[in-house]
């Protein structure tokens, strides 16, 4: 238990269990038989990292999360939250006084019994994973572990990293008796990541063969969450992440051809994606036809399992694939946009939706943000909104970010919905036919009521809708 237990004050029976009252931090915490407070470091305030020292800290534990960036950190300690997720800004809020954000691991460690590692693994040129912060991480560890520490890592990693960093930290001097390594992949999505760490389908555990105590430790620390567990070895947790990613973009890749094939005989591909939903091998998630896939995981993560492949002279014939389809994707639409449109270059578009997904501010990988890059080289003017993206400062002069979505849609000669924000699909069509000088409604991620939007006068194209 954590320095600030401050020791139980009595006993309640709920469920014919008796289980302990704590004070805690000022909390009286109400504990489940066999639960205790854990003091718990997390490494990294990225997304995954502030994600899961929310929700940790409103499981009950006291929790330190530590990053480099100061600016970062200075943000949070003043009360702002440097990401948007839904949910994450009201949960750090309401348990502040459990949770703590500093530079550095010193005076934090100490007291940890639980590490977890979330800082980022970006790609390097070829397209592998670049270890240099989880090589930092175990750097700053390996010097300051002189007691037990069950070391986590939620990074995605290629396989193989969880053993090299326990073969790391001991050729770093670090006893075998006083740490585990763990693997515990993320399955996070943007713009629901609260919702799924509470509800989580699974929870994947790597463990080393002679690793007899971390399951039931990490066990102790999602005590509250109710998921069913796989648990396997370091590597097989590291390649369950990798194959989970590559399969969702694979759907995703797949639809989109299948899209592009409909086009060519008038089908609706939102009537064969529902086709194909229906079949419970198949399922429905994941095959919404669009712009392609985007964000921080799937094109870096298939990259790096393509090249990890490589390194053991396999050829990944529908890694490669996937990729084609997704960065060919863009391509289709501008010269669909360009046939619809003369004189492309004296026209106005307005483009909808800069974040590669819906509730989040991420525009890493971003479909609609490279929709818009592109599109600019044309010479066309370009107002783009998003509720919550902004546009990085690289853009062209012709490229300006409107702060509504009215000020966008103003005298343009077409709207192109390029994130699926629920606010795109509610709009008024009447009134966007009235804002709008031209009648072009390019729907490029089918999330629109084409009849309604139909019915208003406007010309509406979407993606393999025939």
């Amino acid at each position: 238990m954590g320095d600030s237990i401050h020791g139980v004050l009595g006993i309640c029976h709920v469920a014919n269990q008796a289980c302990p009252l704590i004070c805690y931090k000022s909390r009286i915490l109400f504990l489940p038989k066999g639960v205790s407070v854990m003091n718990i470091c997390v490494i990294g305030a990225g997304y995954v990292g502030l994600t899961t020292a929310a929700v940790l800290a409103e499981l009950g534990h006291e929790v330190n999360c530590i990053d480099q960036d100061k600016h970062k950190i200075e943000m949070l300690n003043n009360g702002e939250i440097p990401i948007y997720e839904p949910g994450l800004k009201e949960l750090i809020y309401k348990n502040y006084n459990y949770l703590t954000f500093a530079e550095s691991l010193d005076g934090y460690i100490k007291r940890a019994s639980v590490v977890i590692i979330c800082v980022g693994t970006p790609s390097w040129e070829d397209g592998s994973t670049n270890l240099c912060y989880i090589n930092s991480v175990i750097d700053d560890l390996s010097s300051r572990i002189n007691s037990y520490k069950t070391i986590i890592t939620k990074s995605t990693v290629p396989p193989g990293t969880n053993e090299w960093i326990y073969t790391k930290l001991l050729e770093k001097g670090v006893p075998p008796q006083l740490f585990n390594v763990v693997s515990n992949p993320e399955f996070l999505r943007e713009g629901s990541a609260i919702h799924d760490m509470f509800h989580a389908d699974k929870i994947v555990i790597g463990l080393r063969p002679d690793d007899q105590q971390s399951l039931s430790v990490v066990q102790e620390m999602y005590s509250g969450i109710s998921s069913p567990y796989i648990v396997t070895s370091l590597n097989g947790a590291e390649m369950i992440k990798y194959a989970s990613n590559a399969f969702l973009a694979t759907k995703i890749s797949f639809i989109n051809e299948i899209a592009r094939i409909c086009e060519a005989f008038h089908v609706d591909v939102s009537d064969v994606a529902k086709g194909l939903g229906l079949d419970p091998r198949i399922g429905p998630q994941f095959l919404q036809a669009g712009l392609g896939y985007g964000g921080s995981c799937f094109p870096k993560d298939i990259k790096s399992l393509e090249q990890t492949a490589l390194s053991k002279n396999i050829q990944p014939h529908i890694l490669r694939a996937v990729q084609t389809v997704n960065d060919t994707q863009i391509d289709i639409y501008i010269r669909k946009l360009r046939l619809t449109l003369d004189d492309l270059p004296n026209r106005k578009i307005a483009v909808l939706g800069i974040a590669f997904k819906p509730n989040t501010d991420d525009t890493r990988y971003s479909p609609a943000e490279r929709f818009i890059r592109e599109l600019s080289e044309s010479g066309c003017i370009i107002h783009a909104y998003d509720p919550k993206a902004k546009l990085d400062d690289h853009h062209r002069p012709n490229v300006i970010q409107k702060t509504t979505v009215n000020e966008a849609i103003h005298e343009a000669d077409c709207v192109f919905i390029a994130t699926d924000w629920e606010e795109f699909k509610q709009l008024n069509w009447s009134e966007v036919k009235q804002l709008m000088k031209g009648t072009i409604i390019f729907d490029a991620r089918n999330c629109l009521n084409r009849e309604k939007v139909e019915q208003c006068g406007l010309h509406y194209i979407g993606v393999g809708r025939g």
